[in-house]
């Protein structure tokens, strides 16, 4: 087939780009780069480096902005959560390190509330690690008001543990301050699941300083990284750990010259081989690209960047106003504090429901993805985080194009 000379690279390829109103997950590609990230991880591409040497610099860098003793780029938030549950079980052992995801005789529960469950957790069981469900959620089930109390940690907790996984999320109880406080009696460490916990910039500093061991956020979302990139933060210990799991170490133990900011050779009986983070390898390009990223993201004014996030909305909000079937509310402030626009269908007058609009968008031309998490509410929501110029326009004409079709047929 042949290609037109100032097609892009996807149209060059042959595959169809999309109008991304849902955000920046990754089954959609995530976001779209600043031209800064995208020109440092061009550069980044024509060097070579000493990945420790750039990974040190790194925690340097992600220390600063988090208030933590070390941390490291990884690839994806997932990636960091099994990093961190290596780090937890293996310690600075090289032979776990070795061994791992054998944990036969290890410290390898990780004790979780089963309100917090979620498929991102399988990230910690791949790293070898046996999740623990404590509590019963009455209050998500219907059938009452409680959660998992903290009396549940401390009953779970015994010589097989290796950590507590708490998931950070606006309803979570119990609150990170009081697990913190239980962990620490127990000598356990707590990891934090953060990956979307971005914006507000404030949460980057929040759980550290409310006592949480390690730290994951994703690299992809509102810091506007890569992708595959992730932050991993805490303890440096438990840091160091993780790296010595996840980076090349093919070379002579008495070779190896490591950066100290990020390594205590001395603190090490020997080097261990490639970890099991080796299938979650992040290339200089990424932590190159998300160091870049998080450097514009902290000196963004949050205020602007809502307003300028506001305004996209409030043009689809606009532009849908007195569409048949449908109520349009435009959303200012979210529980993740990204506003939206809500589409309410009325399917008893349209015939037809709110996910089969989401899919009449995704399938035409030019494919329109919008936000499904609340379609079994009747509601289709736009975020505005992945619009490039002229993408409202673009999702107002394909919204109005499929209701006033619809509303003809019903």
């Amino acid at each position: 087939m042949t290609r037109r000379s100032n097609a892009n690279v996807y149209e060059q390829l042959g595959v169809r780009t999309i109008v991304n109103a849902s955000g920046p997950s990754t089954r959609l590609s995530g976001g779209i780069l600043r031209p800064e990230v995208a020109a440092a991880m061009a550069d980044a591409s024509q060097w070579c480096v000493d990945l420790s040497e750039l990974q040190a610099r790194g925690s340097e860098l992600l220390a600063g902005a988090t208030g933590a003793e070390a941390g490291y780029v990884t690839a994806g938030a997932a990636a960091g959560l099994m990093l961190a549950a290596a780090a937890c079980m293996a310690k600075l052992d090289p032979a776990r390190m070795n061994r791992l995801p054998d944990t036969t005789g290890m410290q390898n529960e990780v004790i979780v509330a089963r309100s917090q469950r979620n498929m991102y957790d399988h990230a910690v069981v791949q790293a070898g690690a046996k999740l623990v469900e404590i509590g019963i959620p009455d209050r998500f089930s219907g059938a009452g008001v409680r959660d998992t109390q903290l009396w549940e940690y401390d009953a779970a907790a015994n010589e097989r543990t290796a950590a507590i996984l708490w998931v950070a999320q606006p309803h979570s109880e119990p609150k990170l301050p009081d697990v913190v406080a239980l962990a620490r009696r127990r000598g356990l460490p707590v990891i934090v699941d953060a990956a979307g916990q971005l914006p507000p910039a404030e949460n980057l500093r929040r759980f550290i300083s409310e006592g949480a061991d390690l730290v994951v956020f994703s690299g992809g979302k509102a810091i506007g990284g890569p992708q595959a990139s992730g932050i991993l933060v805490g303890r440096r210990d438990l840091i160091q750990s993780a790296a010595l799991q996840q980076l090349d170490h093919d070379t002579y133990f008495e070779q190896w010259n490591p950066p100290p900011s990020l390594f205590d050779k001395s603190s090490l009986t020997g080097f261990p081989a490639s970890g099991v983070g080796r299938v979650a390898k992040c290339g200089k390009e990424e932590i190159v690209g998300l160091l870049t990223a998080l450097k514009l993201f902290l000196a963004d004014n949050s205020e602007e960047r809502h307003a300028r996030w506001l305004a996209l909305c409030a043009e689809i909000a606009d532009g849908l106003q007195g569409v048949r079937g449908a109520r349009v509310a435009l959303v200012s402030r979210t529980a993740r504090g990204v506003p939206a626009v809500e589409l309410t269908i009325r399917e008893d007058e349209l015939g037809f429901s709110a996910l089969d609009l989401v899919k009449r968008l995704q399938d035409g031309e030019p494919p329109v993805h919008a936000n499904h998490s609340r379609v079994r509410d009747g509601i289709v929501v736009f975020g505005p985080t992945c619009l490039r110029g002229g993408d409202t326009a673009v999702v107002i004409a394909r919204v109005r194009a499929e209701l006033g079709s619809r509303a003809a047929t019903a």
